[in-house]
């Protein structure tokens, strides 16, 4: 299982990103060797579709459970069309523990997808 988690910074216990397709890279947690590393996100400044070219490079470096605090549809398709689960994350916890908590099975699925922010 490889888990992401969108962050803003970082740093040794990043922060989850408020926004999944704006925030500043994805902290990767590979379940099977415990190692993690850091992604940049580079659609995070683009005019249209972050979240779209967020899903896609999360599709590609094969992630297989997204833990966010929100999602915005397109996105969501994407990831749900590549089997990629999408769990709601813990509020008040830094990505570490959402992690923690995903690798356990202790979070729910994301259900309240929104439409989307546009016109950033």
């Amino acid at each position: 299982m490889m888990i992401a988690v969108p962050i803003d910074d970082i740093k040794q216990d990043p922060d989850v990103a408020v926004s999944f397709g704006r925030a500043q890279s994805f902290y990767l947690y590979n379940a099977e060797d415990k190692s993690t590393r850091t992604i940049e996100n580079a659609a995070a400044a683009s005019a249209g579709g972050a979240g779209i070219q967020a899903a896609q490079l999360l599709v590609d470096h094969g992630v297989t459970a997204v833990v966010t605090p929100r999602c915005g549809k397109n996105a969501a398709n994407i990831l749900l069309a590549a089997g990629v689960k999408l769990l709601k994350g813990a509020p008040g916890l830094n990505a570490k523990a959402n992690v923690a908590l995903a690798a356990n099975g202790e979070l729910e699925e994301l259900t309240a997808i929104h439409e989307g922010f546009h016109g950033h």
